[in-house]
């Protein structure tokens, strides 16, 4: 592989006609780029080149076990690598494309590397919304294996600037898109037959996936690691992280939400979409910051909450 991680080290450049034919070349060629999607951003590589993929879990340090998601442009590209029942077509008819991550049966000749989805039979497949990831899908004409680019169970990166200080010289080109507009992981689904299971919650609700299918989730099963973002300690700072915090100690960088004002709010409004924006951000400043420890206030169990729990219980999750 000619050009991979060397002699350019973490460089963000806007994205524009020449950095965009640039990334395709090192994506044709088993190479990394780091580029926006509307929820994070993602290590792109080609899903099909087993080195590449190799590159991937050697960047993030990311254990072989956890599988990755396939970014695909549209849903007739995606059905080239995973069987989509009424269940799922109705769900990326819905949400595609967006924040929702499928996870459905492989078909029979996909061609993506073992490495991307673990060893299982299952793939898991996105239709980004961010107009420079799609345009890089279109015209590589790849299926791109994307996780988040940042170190692997560290807090996700929603700038440019998060993925350099978090991977460094291990990316050799990142398209700076700004910031991330969702700001939190795609929501993933598992599709079993005509029920489904909500294995990481995200933008997409619990209840509006529910307006779509007419039914309520499946349990989801516990302990099996069938997507990303399923293990125990995940999305975490280096310092400590305390939740539920209504006032912190001298030590604690506080981050606040509606009415406790904290050192930063992710929203005075209480709004949980604005808040699900500014949490990867917010952990990067507090983890910044000279305080020792880290609080965070209380976040309703509602609707993108669940979300933002979810990521906060495991980025409190003892290391």
């Amino acid at each position: 592989m000619s050009g991979s991680n060397d002699h350019i080290g973490a460089a963000a450049r806007r994205y524009g006609k020449a950095t965009l034919a640039e990334a395709v070349a090192r994506l044709r060629d088993g190479g990394l780029v780091a580029v926006p999607t509307e929820t994070v951003y993602g290590l792109a590589a080609d899903s099909t080149d087993a080195a590449a993929v190799a590159e991937i879990y050697r960047a993030k340090g990311r254990p072989d076990f956890n599988p990755l998601i396939v970014h695909v442009s549209d849903l007739d590209t995606a059905r080239t690598l995973g069987q989509f029942n009424e269940r799922a077509a109705g769900f990326a008819a819905a949400f595609w494309p967006g924040p929702l991550t499928l996870v459905v049966p492989k078909t029979e000749d996909c061609p993506v590397t073992a490495a991307v989805t673990a060893g299982l039979d299952t793939i898991a497949l996105r239709v980004p919304a961010h107009p420079v990831m799609r345009e890089l899908l279109q015209v590589s004409g790849l299926f791109l294996a994307a996780p988040s680019a940042n170190r692997s169970g560290g807090i996700s990166p929603t700038t440019a600037d998060h993925v350099t200080r978090s991977l460094g010289k291990a990316v050799p080109l990142i398209l700076d898109g700004g910031p991330c507009e969702r700001g939190i992981e795609s929501s993933i689904v598992a599709i079993d037959g005509d029920d489904y299971r909500i294995l990481r919650p995200g933008p997409v609700t619990a209840a509006q996936l529910e307006t779509i299918a007419g039914k309520p989730p499946a349990t989801a099963r516990i302990g099996k690691i069938e997507a990303p973002g399923q293990l125990a300690s995940h999305y975490a700072p280096a310092k400590p992280v305390r939740l539920g915090a209504q006032t912190a100690m001298a030590d604690e960088y506080h981050i606040g939400f509606g009415p406790v004002a904290g050192d930063m709010n992710l929203s005075e409004d209480s709004d949980l979409a604005e808040a699900a924006s500014l949490l990867f951000a917010a952990l990067h400043d507090a983890d910044a910051s000279d305080r020792l420890r880290i609080a965070v206030a209380p976040i309703p169990e509602t609707e993108i909450g669940l979300a933002l729990n979810d990521r906060l219980r495991r980025a409190a999750s003892p290391k």
